[in-house]
């Protein structure tokens, strides 16, 4: 067993894009369940949303990338509207029956074969995000990075570019937060989240705060689906599934539900763990 090799894949995760998307992704479900107390069951909706958004605006329409970004993000502003309208005046069990649903709709819906014109199916789109390589500069090919006392710690200049522009994505949701729940409207989402009625009695519009938060946390899923798509060149229906919305419901309660920087130091943390256990 080569433990050098495995030191150095777990330091690398802490780092990967994997870790990126999902703290992305647990952001917007600290926003709803650790601030608001909303039981979303089904971010990975959201993420297919964005993803998908950007996928079939730029591959099946032929937008530009940039347009595509905008498109992915009016996406999961839209499913956040369509979900919350019927749901979020009622009590919290009926909105997690919701979106684990519709995560799995939108999921069933985009591979079905009837769509495959548009959606491309069961196999997804792919070569859609040329563009954001193009923008790269450094040598995708070559390596950065160093080594030391046998450790690896090396990352083609893809590699570089992405993770770049993902922990900058990272931190300026980090920093997005920070400034909401800090605010009295994180004050007011936080009030909800203990004693909605107690909200309600002071005057407080918590259909309209319970709302906002879910658009809010709705859109970091879907930068989070589009940074999985841009990322890997591709959307594929499947990578959408159920269990992604508990990885980073996971990662969320790891990193400390109700804390700001709690999703991104919990992603690290678990996905770390599972590169170092694999």
């Amino acid at each position: 067993m080569d433990w050098l090799e495995i030191i150095s894949n777990t330091l690398r995760a802490a780092f990967s894009q994997t870790t990126i998307i999902y703290a992305l992704a647990a952001i917007g479900l600290n926003l709803h369940f650790g601030f608001t107390g909303l039981l979303n069951f089904g971010q990975v909706g959201f993420m297919a949303a964005g993803a998908y958004g950007v996928g079939i605006t730029t591959f099946t329409y032929g937008w530009p990338l940039w347009a595509g970004i905008l498109a992915g993000l009016a996406a999961g502003v839209v499913l956040a509207l369509l979900l919350g309208a019927p749901t979020l005046r009622l009590r919290a069990d009926y909105l997690a029956i919701v979106t684990i649903a519709a995560g799995e709709i939108i999921r069933l819906t985009v591979r079905a074969a009837v769509l495959r014109d548009t959606t491309g199916g069961s196999n997804g789109i792919n070569g859609f995000a040329n563009d954001f390589q193009e923008w790269n500069p450094l040598n995708p090919s070559a390596s950065y990075g160093f080594d030391v006392g046998g450790l690896n710690f090396r990352f083609t200049g893809a590699d570089v570019w992405e993770m770049t522009v993902g922990w900058i994505l990272v931190g300026i949701a980090v920093l997005v937060m920070w400034l909401l729940v800090t605010s009295p409207w994180g004050r007011v989402l936080k009030s909800i989240r203990e004693d909605e009625d107690a909200s309600r009695s002071l005057g407080k519009n918590v259909f309209r705060f319970k709302m906002q938060s879910l658009v809010l946390g709705g859109t970091f899923g879907a930068v989070a689906g589009m940074c999985f798509a841009i990322f890997n060149n591709s959307v594929q229906p499947d990578n959408y599934s159920t269990p992604v919305t508990f990885f980073a419901l996971t990662i969320a309660i790891l990193g400390g539900l109700g804390r700001v920087g709690g999703p991104v130091v919990g992603s690290m943390i678990f996905w770390m763990l599972l590169s170092f256990s694999s």
